[in-house]
């Protein structure tokens, strides 16, 4: 039977979702939760690859078991042996050739700013403290630069092993709530610390350091250093992700196939 899961994390205290060697991971916590509620040593696989520090809202997951747990239990089950900062927020049975990661056609991410002079001692693991005032109809007026099949090269982390940086941003906005900004992102593809570059640019832009039509410099291939800082990962986490069917929960590339990185 394949299983799917619904997974929300702190990554505070993880060295992002995939196993490590030395560190703790995300997708090691869950494995090993399978293993005591199953018996069974399976390999859990997440649509998202998400780096240390790094959040998530709905995580996608399968896994396949043999045990006789209906598929809906898991989530339950799951839970009594997750730490606090894990959790398996749904479960249901998928079908056969469900695939977490490959069959993935779009995913959403939100990035968080504090934009007040002092970083909030409540969301100072889920936001980035910018100081300066940002102009945020400045910012979301930039965004919308980026949106389209686009070369990404110089929103990706330097030494990254990928030969084809071109991805398709499908919706892109920016909003404040008080003392709050908010950046939502969605695509059906993202380079390593894409988001959190973009986030890092943004707030060039938005603090005056940086005029906008630099993101479309950096789009024809202007150098990554010209660019804004890459955003540190505690302000991002995973939203949501979506496949074919969701198209009425979010903006999906018209008339192309989406693509999963």
């Amino acid at each position: 039977m394949r299983v799917k899961l619904i997974v929300e994390y702190d990554g505070t205290r993880y060295a992002g979702w995939q196993r490590q060697k030395n560190a703790v991971a995300v997708q090691q916590r869950l494995e090993e939760a399978l293993w005591a509620v199953t018996g069974e040593h399976q390999a859990v696989t997440g649509a998202s690859r998400t780096d240390a520090g790094v959040h998530a809202l709905g995580q996608c997951v399968h896994f396949d078991t043999q045990c006789g747990i209906p598929a809906e239990k898991f989530s339950f089950a799951l839970n009594t042996c997750l730490p606090e900062d894990i959790r398996v927020v749904a479960s249901a049975r998928a079908a056969d050739d469900f695939h977490a990661r490959f069959m993935a056609c779009g995913k959403r991410y939100r990035y968080l700013y504090c934009n007040r002079p002092h970083q909030s001692a409540l969301a100072r693991n889920f936001s980035w403290h910018v100081f300066w005032p940002l102009d945020v109809e400045k910012m979301r007026a930039a965004g919308q630069l980026l949106l389209g099949y686009r070369d990404f090269a110089a929103f990706m982390a330097a030494g990254s092993p990928v030969k084809d940086t071109r991805r398709r941003l499908t919706y892109l906005d920016v909003q404040r709530e008080g003392d709050f900004v908010t950046l939502t992102v969605e695509g059906d593809g993202f380079l390593y610390n894409m988001v959190r570059i973009i986030a890092g640019n943004l707030n060039y832009v938005g603090q005056g350091k940086m005029p906008p039509e630099m993101l479309l410099e950096l789009l024809n291939g202007a150098p990554r250093r010209l660019g804004g800082p890459t955003a540190p990962p505690q302000g991002l986490r995973l939203e949501r992700v979506f496949y074919p069917g969701d198209e009425a929960n979010w903006h999906p590339p018209q008339g192309q196939t989406a693509r999963e990185t």
